[in-house]
């Protein structure tokens, strides 16, 4: 079976079987998108099949990928898979680092309704090229489209034949795709068929079309600023299929990139030099006399907390406005404990407001003018009201419904 990346400019990787059926060579190119994919049917057949015909398609099948004697992948060397009926993708940009070192992936499948495994090796072997990595190069952000489907080889030529109608290079090929979500991107809800979202790279070999340097001038940049979508003449040709978002287009020429260098020291050899042998100190050190320290820690803060507590007494007991402060205090506390043991032995059920506490002359106590046995609900709020019970009465209505005095 074989593997085929779809580049515009016919650049295509082969995947070619060796002797051993658990084997596979890829020959990709350094800087070129590889995607390599991982087939549910291929590996159906190192399962026993389903007791009924026909449901073995049905297997849920998941696969684990990681470099021979690691745990993990490659750093330049993604794996997705959706569902275990999907089929798996391995997909990434080889760099020039990589020549010339076969990199070999251990791919473990695993049937979840057998419990068993099945396992191949995908060797991957980079070449080397003069024509990549490509000078110009442009990144696009989808925003209608996940990751392994931009992956597909049908969608990924479709979007290449886009982007070449607007940019017209005579070589154009995929440079590299990574999902929103590993650019620090949040999942989208299950609602309306929303996607993450995926970049797409793609590199030419002439300079950037002046469509795409429309998103660079002054009032696209301020429509981006303001959240607003920029005028692009060309995005009519990528809109039946692919929702691009414009303010997060990129452009690079590498060409005019100043390659920053570090500057790193040397590493030694990692043995230390010779300095003799270790000599401890003596064990006939003079103690250290810990009092004035103690004396500075705990005397000085008492002396200042003794000032400032003499500087409170006499400004509060020695001065008139202290003096005055305190029998203010005091009568405040008095007037309190007087009001808290009358409000304990009143004898009335609840205080009249209308009658007086104190007698204005004499200042003496009234006493009630109930009995502690009198119904309080009844009580008239003015003493007039006594007196005006005796000469009015009110109207009573009879069954007959008319009314008398």
């Amino acid at each position: 079976m074989a593997s085929v990346g779809i580049f515009v400019g016919l650049v295509v990787v082969v995947t070619i079987l060796s002797k051993s059926h658990a084997d596979r060579n890829v020959y990709p190119s350094a800087g070129v998108l590889f995607v390599h994919v991982l087939e549910r049917e291929h590996f159906k057949g190192e399962f026993p099949p389903y007791p009924k015909a026909g449901d073995s398609s049905n297997d849920p099948i998941t696969f684990n990928t990681n470099l021979k004697g690691y745990p993990d992948r490659p750093g330049w060397l993604r794996y997705i898979q959706r569902t275990s009926h999907s089929d798996g993708v391995l997909y990434g940009s080889p760099t020039a680092d990589h020549v010339g070192k076969p990199t070999i992936i251990e791919i473990t499948a695993y049937n979840k309704r057998t419990f068993e495994t099945a396992r191949h090796n995908l060797v991957i072997n980079i070449m080397s090229t003069e024509e990549f990595p490509l000078p110009y190069q442009a990144e696009f952000f989808i925003k209608n489209m996940n990751v392994e489907e931009m992956l597909a080889s049908e969608v990924l030529g479709d979007f290449l034949g886009a982007v070449k109608n607007v940019w017209q290079p005579e070589r154009l090929n995929a440079i590299n795709i990574t999902s929103a979500l590993d650019r620090g991107g949040r999942v989208p809800l299950p609602i309306n068929d929303l996607k993450e979202g995926v970049y797409v790279m793609v590199g030419a070999d002439v300079a950037f079309s002046s469509c795409l340097r429309e998103v660079e001038t002054p009032q696209n940049q301020l429509r981006c600023s303001q959240e607003m979508e920029p005028v692009i003449s060309c995005d009519k040709k990528f809109r039946a299929q692919f929702n691009i978002d414009w303010c997060k287009i990129s452009l690079v020429d590498i060409t005019k990139v100043v390659p920053v260098h570090s500057n790193r020291p040397d590493p030694g050899s990692g043995v230390l030099p010779d300095i003799g042998e270790y000599n401890p100190p003596s064990e006939l050190l003079k103690s250290r006399d810990y009092f004035a320290d103690f004396l500075i820690t705990l005397a000085v803060p008492s002396a200042v907390a003794l000032v400032l507590f003499i500087i409170l007494g006499y400004s509060m007991c020695c001065r008139r406005e202290g003096l005055i402060q305190l029998v203010h205090h005091s009568s405040i506390q008095k007037s309190s404990k007087e009001l808290r043991s009358m409000s304990k032995n009143r004898e009335i059920s609840w205080p009249l407001s209308t009658l007086p506490v104190f007698h204005p002359v004499s200042g003496e106590v009234v006493p009630p003018i109930h009995p502690d046995n009198y119904e309080t609900t009844s009580m008239p709020l003015m003493q007039t009201q006594t007196n005006l019970q005796n000469q009015i009465q009110i109207p009573q209505q009879q069954i007959s419904g008319k009314w008398y005095s």
